[in-house]
């Protein structure tokens, strides 16, 4: 890996941390923008708690070293999960409010590209 990608890679990467993050925390704490948000979009009040949960699991997996089967699960659950909240967003004929779904999917999509070899899941079959 070149000294450029393994550079965007990690600003990607820790972008998307905070960013996955700082969500999460505001979910678990429960602030109420937060719930107002997410319950405009049609969403149940507790599934504030559950993507707040996972968000802050999927930062820790896709931080550490190792663990390259979870950081695929952990990857993936971004992905779905801005990926619908930007579907959401839409739904609900609110586009302008899917900006940062938007950015977090283009650092979640960025990071999984770029990742290092040592944090790939490797065919044992190639």
């Amino acid at each position: 890996m070149t000294k450029r990608k393994r550079i965007i890679y990690w600003v990607a990467t820790i972008w998307l941390a905070l960013g996955m993050a700082s969500t999460g925390i505001v979910q678990l704490l429960g602030v109420q923008t937060e719930v107002d948000f997410v319950t405009h979009l049609g969403y149940p009040a507790y599934f504030v708690t559950i993507l707040g949960v996972w968000k802050l699991a999927g930062v820790v997996v896709v931080l550490v070293p190792g663990v390259a089967l979870l950081k695929e699960w952990a990857y993936a659950g971004f992905f779905f999960t801005v990926s619908g909240a930007i579907m959401s967003h839409m739904a609900v004929g609110r586009p302008g409010d899917m900006f940062p779904a938007v950015l977090l999917l283009v650092l979640t999509a960025t990071s999984w590209f770029l990742r290092p070899a040592g944090r790939q899941v490797v065919n044992s079959k190639q």
